[in-house]
Formats: C-alpha cells, sequence, structure tokens
C-alpha cells in the first residue's frame, strides 16, 4: 500500500540546504520514493498558523520502504543538519481512506 511523507520546513539557517538536496534525492530514489511536490510555492486555506516556508510531499510503495529511507545511515547527517537547521515535522500517511463506503 502506498505511503506518504509530508514534511514541512522552515529554514532557521540555510548552510545545510545544498548538500541535503544533493544526497537526499538518490536516497529517496533508492528506497522507491519519489517526490510529488517539493515547494515553496504553497498557501494555507484553513487555519491560524504561519505556514512553513516549503512544503514536501513524497510518495513511497510502502510504510517499510519510508522507515528503511529515515533509518538509511547515509541520511542520519542529513537528518540532524535539517532538524538543526530548521523548524520541522514530518507526517507519515497511509494511502488509504479510512472513511470509504
Amino acid at each position: 500500500m502506498p505511503h506518504y511523507s509530508v514534511v514541512s520546513v522552515t529554514p532557521t539557517t540555510d548552510t545545510w540546504i545544498p548538500s541535503y538536496l544533493a544526497a537526499v534525492g538518490p536516497l529517496v530514489a533508492k528506497h522507491g520514493g519519489r517526490y510529488l511536490a517539493r515547494t515553496a510555492s504553497h498557501k494555507p486555506f484553513e487555519g491560524a498558523a504561519a505556514p512553513p516556508a516549503l512544503q514536501v510531499i513524497v510518495e513511497w510503495p510502502s510504510a517499510a520502504a519510508e522507515a528503511a529511507f529515515y533509518a538509511d545511515p547515509g541520511y542520519k547527517h542529513h537528518l540532524a543538519a535539517r532538524l538543526a537547521g530548521s523548524a520541522s515535522a514530518w507526517s507519515s500517511i497511509e494511502g488509504k481512506d479510512d472513511f470509504a463506503s
């Protein structure tokens, strides 16, 4: 079953971004993921919270593929850099409709 990562990122420094972009795209592909969106072009429709600077949506073939990417030793340094250099939130979403009739 497909799985989706929705990552909201507001950088607090940009020093980590070039190496993150160069390394993480190939790691996403290695684990079967593909970017559906990686953009600063978004706007909120609801809610009072300030929107993040960037929104990223990745489609994975499974929850296991998403977890393997996140745990990949090649990602650890880049994950630490993103967390240290941004305010980020990551949601993992199962690709199903719990309310379909």
